[in-house]
């Protein structure tokens, strides 16, 4: 159970910091683009959710390797707890 709750911090505090670390990259890129308005706030939020989505399938991955999870349950798990993750 400790073990559990620890792999739980450690994927939330990684989403947190690469959520932080995905908003300073995805301005950049904006920036580089020299995009403005409507444009600009798009592409943020499309920039953001697929850096969080590849953080959360990193965590999920971690996961399932403690679990001992292969094949098609592996998958099964990733997708499942990437979507929940991005909700």
């Amino acid at each position: 159970m400790k073990k559990l709750l620890s792999v739980l911090v450690l994927a939330c505090s990684t989403l947190s910091f690469a959520a932080h670390a995905a908003d300073a990259g995805c301005e950049a890129k904006a920036i580089e683009k020299k995009l403005a308005g409507a444009a600009k706030t798009s592409f943020m939020k499309k920039c953001e959710a697929d850096a969080g989505a590849g953080t959360a399938k990193a965590a999920c991955e971690t996961q399932a390797a403690d679990k001992k999870l292969a094949g098609a349950a592996k998958n099964s798990f990733v997708k499942k707890c990437t979507a929940d993750a991005m909700k």
